[in-house]
């Protein structure tokens, strides 16, 4: 089936908003990779609840403007994500949440857009205390004079970005990855980077910062430098976590009803 004009107006319509704002829409790619986004949102955001029927193709075919290899394809990658099952005499169910791959960037991306809650960042925020503890704990033992003198510049550069919240936050994040990546854990660095990268996106997880709250997340970072510095493991860790802890209820929304 060709790509119509009317086709592409069918994949772009109705997206759903949230902390994420609407859904991607995909310029480029293959077809189904908008048809798997799509569908993904709406399993996600409970149109198709575990244990439903995804529609069958023909009506996905039609909704989408696709062929029915498209929508093969994209049912394929909702099957490799865990969100659905083939199920003989039954169509494709969708499954139950704890069988989804909540790591995948675009299962991820869904559930952020969704949270109406804050259930999602919560636990991502309770993810980055006990990796990235445990990580300012194992870099306080390995960190070099090399990478303690690159935190010192990255402190003056938090300094320098007080009057500028967006500014401060990519220089904050690169503080937090200077210390992952001392530590060497290579896989815990990889997960804090995939779950930490999406939420970013979210208004809901990035707030407003003021300067005195930036402030204060200036001299949690001057603390945690300080421990290092002596080497003190189980230090490092507990001030890590406090700091993450309090800079997220400093500016965690209240939850929509």
């Amino acid at each position: 089936m060709a790509r119509t004009p009317a086709n592409r107006q069918r994949l772009a319509s109705a997206p759903s908003e949230g902390s994420l704002g609407a859904v991607p829409r995909r310029q480029t790619g293959r077809l189904s990779d908008t048809v798997v986004t799509y569908l993904v949102d709406r399993i996600v955001g409970g149109a198709y609840p575990p244990d439903s029927a995804l529609p069958i193709e023909a009506v996905l075919c039609e909704e989408f403007g696709v062929s029915r290899t498209v929508v093969r394809e994209s049912v394929k990658v909702l099957e490799e994500k865990g969100l659905v099952r083939a199920a003989p005499g039954r169509g494709t169910r969708v499954r139950e949440q704890q069988d989804w791959n909540l790591l995948d960037p675009i299962v991820l991306e869904a559930r952020l857009r969704h949270d109406r809650t804050l259930t999602t960042l919560d636990q991502l925020v309770s993810v980055r205390i006990a990796l990235e503890a445990e990580m300012a704990a194992d870099a306080a033992g390995r960190i070099t004079d090399l990478e303690l003198a690159q935190l010192e510049e990255q402190v003056t550069a938090l300094r320098e970005a007080l009057d500028d919240p967006v500014r401060y936050a990519e220089e904050d994040a690169a503080f937090h990855e200077m210390i992952m990546r001392a530590s060497g854990n290579l896989l815990g660095q990889a997960i804090i980077r995939s779950v930490h990268g999406k939420a970013r996106l979210s208004r809901l997880y990035t707030g407003h910062s003021t300067r005195d709250g930036l402030t204060m997340s200036l001299g949690e970072h001057v603390a945690i430098l300080e421990l290092l510095r002596h080497r003190d493991a189980d230090g490092a860790a507990r001030a890590m976590r406090e700091h993450i802890a309090r800079a997220w209820a400093s500016r965690r929304p209240t939850p929509q009803p």
